[in-house]
């Protein structure tokens, strides 16, 4: 009976072994997993405007440093340091009563020297008018001379007529050559006065022609410009005792007290901070494009994070002897003073259009811009091209057809030869 038992259990174990046998057959493979789903853009014939990204500060439009000539004190100083001024606005004055007084003094010697001129006009007219009329005097003397002359010659070729035929006497021929030796010395004195006379003439000139009396007159006119050109230099001075801003503007430095002198010291420097410059500096590759003019947008971090809108103002030449860095002025509209000097920027700057085949920034894989990822029947290749330039959005490269499909994100980790789906 125990023996059966034995049996049975080992006839149901061989079973279990079988079922369990049974169990271990081959199973079937698990399916395929889908290929993962890309973006892609077709490259295409387009366009962009590269622009290069530089950093740099802002700087005053201008900067003015007032100092004055004038060695009067201080009456008054009318601004502080940071106040904002308007051009042609008082910033102090200086004492001007010297000034005044030395100009009354010139004015009171230019009326004088007036005077004086016309005196001599008054006089030289009528210094002229006796020389003429002196020449006309002794020319009327001289003709009369001249006919006593003759009337005497005559007299005494008749006297000595009569005397050689016995009417007169010896005395009377005598008495008439005499007084014909008197009328030839008055001719000869006669003609002494008139050459006299119109050496005077000659000498006083006229009223505007060369003279002795045209000439004195001149000298006192020039004296009497003299005199009010130093006033003018009194006024010009007592203008400059006026301090006032020669621009809109920011006080930034203030160095005169009332009562102070000014020497030769910097008295104040004003800021003219609108417009403003934002200079930037960047290598002689990323100025290259640049040109004078091009928009520009220009971040001030401290301010907010939208941009200013300005335009390139200049492009110089490297900073310092043997620099790579060059430096571009942005011209900034500054209403209200918003940005202030020394503020660090980010200046975007526009370059000349590009055409080409045009894909986007984001399908670079590295950071070099020089290889893209392709997708062909739903493979992956890697493909090495050339950024020619970019706006951050698009780029425009060489070494790739128009109508390629690109992977839309390029650093998203597929690999060369990965099987993708499209989406």
């Amino acid at each position: 009976m125990q023996y059966t038992n034995l049996g049975g259990r080992l006839v149901a174990a061989i079973a279990v072994f079988a079922v369990a046998l049974s169990g271990c057959g081959k199973r079937p493979a698990p399916p395929k997993p889908a290929p993962p789903t890309v973006s892609t853009s077709i490259a295409a014939d387009g366009s962009v405007v590269p622009a290069e990204t530089l950093p740099g500060i802002i700087a005053p439009y201008q900067n003015v440093a007032i100092q004055s000539t004038l060695t009067e004190p201080a009456d008054s100083v009318v601004v502080q340091e940071g106040d904002h001024v308007r051009r042609g606005q008082l910033l102090a004055q200086l004492d001007t009563a010297d000034l005044e007084a030395n100009l009354q003094a010139d004015l009171a010697t230019a009326k004088s020297d007036a005077a004086n001129t016309s005196h001599l006009q008054y006089a030289g007219s009528l210094a002229i008018t006796q020389g003429v009329n002196g020449v006309s005097s002794s020319q009327a003397m001289l003709e009369q001379a001249n006919k006593t002359l003759t009337n005497d010659r005559t007299n005494l070729i008749r006297d000595q007529q009569l005397y050689a035929n016995g009417y007169v006497a010896l005395q009377v021929v005598q008495q008439q050559q005499t007084l014909v030796a008197n009328d030839e010395q008055t001719v000869r004195n006669d003609i002494a006065s008139l050459g006299s006379a119109k050496s005077l003439v000659s000498a006083n000139g006229s009223m505007n022609g060369p003279g002795l009396q045209s000439t004195s007159i001149q000298q006192s006119q020039a004296t009497e410009a003299m005199a009010l050109s130093q006033a003018q230099q009194i006024r010009v001075q007592i203008q400059k005792a006026r301090i006032a801003s020669p621009v809109d503007g920011v006080v930034v430095n203030r160095v005169l007290n009332p009562g102070e002198y000014p020497g030769t010291r910097q008295l104040f420097t004003l800021q003219q901070t609108n417009p403003i410059f934002a200079i930037v500096t960047g290598s002689g590759q990323q100025v290259a494009k640049l040109h004078v003019g091009a928009p520009a947008d220009v971040v001030v971090s401290d301010l907010r994070p939208q941009p200013f809108h300005g335009t390139v103002a200049a492009v110089l030449n490297q900073i310092n002897p043997g620099s790579t860095n060059f430096i571009v002025k942005v011209l900034l509209q500054n209403p209200g003073d918003q940005i202030r000097a020394g503020m660090a920027v980010e200046a975007r700057l526009a370059t000349p259009m590009l055409h080409g085949v045009r894909i986007p920034t984001t399908a670079f894989v590295d950071d070099t811009h020089s290889t893209v990822m392709t997708v062909h029947n739903g493979t992956v290749t890697t493909v090495k091209v050339r950024e020619a330039g970019g706006d951050g959005a698009y780029s425009v490269v060489s070494g790739l057809a128009a109508g390629t499909r690109v992977i839309s994100d390029g650093q998203a980790g597929y690999t060369d030869g990965q099987q993708v789906a499209i989406r």
